[in-house]
């Protein structure tokens, strides 16, 4: 499986009377672009903004932020199974508009204080030199559900519009040439010609069951992991659409562009195109409901690593909280007592600083850990200028001055490798 990102840098957005790149600079129609997302008739009203970096602006809650992205013509649909019939991402040339993102605002009518500052974008001022999302150009999405429709519906038209923005926008490019392009792929186990290296794995929760995923929750090719036990993928899939996260972004962190960019993935592949290492795949995985659910999936996702890929070294990241971090533990545990090394990604939520309330598990084995980021950094932001948001309770609450932990600010910690939080030893 062979995937070309065909990429094409922006450095300028604007409105216009029709939606064209020209260099680097993209002209969005903004009342084409209305009317397509309209479509949808669980959407009642729309708005678009532009946002550019270093601007005196604030956005938030982030429902989502998705990199622009559009396959080219006849090589698959974009998003499948969540925008697009149902087939497998990662092959042939997806254009990327570099440098650019469509935000989604969460415009639920009710929103809580906590909600509210849950993920903020910060267009300005030292959170945002923390964040890759401060330096995009942004069009920024608040789409209003039609009242009275169940909270589901409206979450998924959320969703839906925010991928389609990307795709329109995207699409631009199609007919261009890009200033670059990244071949990836194949990788396997049975690639030739890698001979003595380190075959190396990844393993990546999408999805914890602390939360019941809503039914039309579209996650892994649009399915909502009821059921899912670890599946083998290309790493590719993940680059090109096949995952989306969760509709509540507090227990992931994650993003539509986080997955379209993963830092894990990307790195391995870095490492593996240098001859360092064999990348040889990656497994999607879940955290489990209880003590029995953990065991099955850690055990499915330990024996696809060790048998399914023939890997002797893996890396482990979570999606959420304690739950998923024991059972990321727990499948290093397996591995390393298969003769598979592993390396872990772990977060700190706990408040009081205290060793004793980050700790959730203590296996000798599983002892190259790193830390990506928790509670312990904070900023008081100033008021801004500028604010996006879905209602005006929650515009109120965001204009202000304020004290926000680094993981409220979008883009800084995430608990599956795209933290810009490290811990230093003095």
């Amino acid at each position: 499986m062979r995937l070309i990102l065909a990429r094409h840098p922006i450095t300028e957005m604007k409105f216009g009377s029709g939606t064209a790149l020209n260099g680097t600079s993209l002209t969005i129609d903004a009342t084409g672009l209305r009317a397509l997302l309209l479509e949808d008739e669980r959407l009642d009203t729309i708005g678009l903004d532009l946002v550019r970096p270093g601007e005196n602006c604030r956005a938030g809650p982030v429902f989502d932020i998705i990199e622009p992205r559009a396959k080219a013509e006849g090589d698959g649909p974009d998003f499948p199974g969540a925008l697009g019939p149902s087939a497998i991402a990662g092959s042939g040339t997806t254009h990327v508009l570099e440098g650019a993102a469509v935000t989604v605002v969460d415009c639920r009518p009710v929103i809580t204080a906590r909600t509210a500052r849950r993920s903020i974008l910060e267009m300005s001022g030292e959170a945002a030199t923390r964040s890759a999302y401060s330096a995009l150009q942004h069009l920024v999405l608040t789409p209003h559900a039609r009242p009275g429709i169940p909270s589901h519906d409206a979450l998924h038209a959320t969703r839906i519009a925010g991928l389609k923005a990307a795709v329109y926008m995207a699409q631009a490019s199609r007919d261009q040439q890009p200033m670059t392009t990244d071949t990836l792929g194949p990788v396997g186990p049975t690639e030739p010609g890698r001979e003595g290296l380190h075959r190396v794995a990844y393993i990546g929760q999408i999805y914890s069951r602390q939360r019941s995923p809503e039914a039309d929750e579209p996650i892994f090719y649009g399915l909502n992991t009821e059921g899912m036990v670890p599946v083998l993928t290309s790493p590719n899939e993940w680059l090109d659409g096949a995952i989306l996260p969760s509709y509540e972004t507090s227990l992931g962190g994650a993003e539509t562009y986080f997955y379209q960019n993963h830092p894990v993935i990307t790195d391995l592949y870095r490492r593996h195109n240098e001859g360092e290492l064999n990348f040889v795949g990656v497994v999607a995985s879940i955290s489990g409901l209880d003590n029995e659910d953990r065991d099955r999936l850690c055990q499915v996702a330990a024996h696809l690593v060790k048998w399914g890929l023939n890997a002797d070294a893996a890396v482990l990241t979570k999606h959420g909280g304690g739950v998923p971090h024991a059972d990321m533990a727990q499948t290093a545990r397996l591995l390393e007592r298969m003769e598979v090394r592993t390396a872990v990604l772990v977060s700190d939520m706990a408040r009081d600083r205290r060793v004793e309330s980050a700790l959730l598990f203590n296996f000798p084995e599983v002892d190259a850990i790193v830390y990506c980021g928790g509670g312990d950094t904070k900023w008081t932001v100033p008021a801004v200028e500028r604010i996006i948001a879905g209602n005006p309770q929650v515009e109120e609450m965001l204009a202000q001055s304020q004290e926000l932990m680094a993981a409220s600010v979008a883009g800084v910690v995430n608990q599956q490798g795209a933290s810009h939080v490290r811990a230093m030893t003095y």
